[in-house]
């Protein structure tokens, strides 16, 4: 919900701007990007799925020909890392997490939940998230513009009534 010029006082925005290459606003040029993939990275939290919301946001509203050419992604770093001996399954739901339980047997697994990147060690880090042969990536795709458009006017803007009305009716089907 923040102005142009409000995002751009942010460091990390002018950063994220500058690393992509194509610039904004009036001087956008899709001819200028750096990266033919631009992942979002973020811990399998609330706080992640925050903070990439409110990315998606910006590239919505500003940097919208990234998202409809198909450059934004999301990746899925896992929840859990079940392990029994040499064999590992990540998971990322406790959907996948009573799977592998199931698939491996209860008795002797390691069973070691996440609370972030930074708290995976490096090896974690690149066989859950950065090799690209392991990785799950989410492409973001716009499939009716009108009802994108209209999801983030209601969970992005400034409206506080329609939001909370929303998160009510809702809230009961998230797990």
């Amino acid at each position: 919900k923040a102005r142009l010029d409000k995002s751009l006082s942010n460091e990390e925005i002018r950063n994220l701007i500058t690393a992509i290459g194509t610039g904004i606003g009036d001087d956008f040029d899709v001819a200028k990007l750096r990266y033919h993939k631009i992942i979002i990275m973020t811990d399998a939290d609330v706080d992640g799925a925050h903070i990439s919301t409110l990315l998606l946001t910006f590239f919505y509203r500003y940097m919208r020909q990234l998202v409809d050419e198909g450059y934004v992604y999301v990746a899925c770093p896992p929840l859990y890392l079940v392990k029994r001996g040499k064999k590992e399954i990540f998971c990322q739901s406790e959907e996948e997490l009573e799977s592998a339980k199931a698939e491996m047997g209860e008795k002797g697994l390691f069973i070691k939940r996440f609370k972030g990147l930074g708290e995976m060690n490096a090896d974690e880090l690149c066989d859950t998230t950065m090799d690209v042969d392991k990785r799950r990536l989410l492409q973001t795709r716009i499939e009716d513009a009108i009802e994108c458009d209209h999801m983030f006017t209601l969970l992005m803007g400034s409206l506080v009534e329609p939001r909370r009305d929303f998160i009510v009716q809702y809230a009961n089907e998230v797990k």
